[in-house]
């Protein structure tokens, strides 16, 4: 099968454009259905200040912030790294309390859109069922960005993992419990085959 006729390449199945690319490392946000106001969503297109912005509302900690909670937290956490090294290769992640980062490398049989929506189908039915409720857990869509070199894969490691102490949540990005920060999986120190 040829691997490269399963991947989109640059596609628009909502609001915001996805590039899906065989073992290209993507950076990923996902964020909970009520942190940013309606009238705000993230778009692609937006100017760089107004993206700023928007990152900026996340960290704010707007909505309930579900992902605050230990037993969300954990099932979020576990339900990441469950296919790391067999669907993706996970370089870096974090969870905020209403929001998650992840870089990863899909590996080649496995479609980013197929990941991600896995991740949101298990976590949001088995949260709704931790938190005795039911209806949508994640925003709809979500915001991929594909890595172009190294030092973008630096910046972007080094956004995700001190998000929680740009967000006045921690003051070292070590004793954040919910990244990759944190030591967990040996992720830190993974190389992505797409840049090497």
């Amino acid at each position: 099968m040829d691997t490269e006729k399963l991947h989109r390449g640059w596609y628009h199945p909502r609001a915001l454009p996805h590039f899906d690319s065989p073992e290209r490392v993507q950076f990923v946000t996902v964020r909970l259905i009520d942190s940013l106001p309606s009238d705000q969503p993230i778009r692609e297109e937006l100017p760089h200040q107004k993206r700023r912005r928007l990152e900026a509302d996340l960290d704010k900690g707007l909505g309930v912030c579900w992902l605050a909670r230990d037993d969300v937290v954990i099932l979020v956490r576990d339900t990441l790294l469950h296919f790391d090294q067999q669907r993706y290769l996970m370089l870096a992640w974090c969870i905020m309390p209403n929001h998650i980062h992840c870089l990863f490398e899909p590996m080649e049989r496995y479609l980013l859109a197929d990941i991600v929506k896995s991740w949101k189908t298990y976590s949001a039915n088995s949260a709704n069922r931790l938190l005795g409720r039911s209806g949508p857990f994640w925003q709809r869509d979500y915001f991929d960005r594909y890595m172009r070199s190294e030092e973008q894969l630096a910046k972007t490691i080094n956004y995700i993992e001190q998000n929680p102490v740009l967000a006045g949540l921690c003051n070292d990005a070590a004793t954040w419990r919910w990244s990759s920060a944190a030591g967990h999986s040996g992720v830190i120190s993974r190389k992505p085959t797409s840049l090497k």
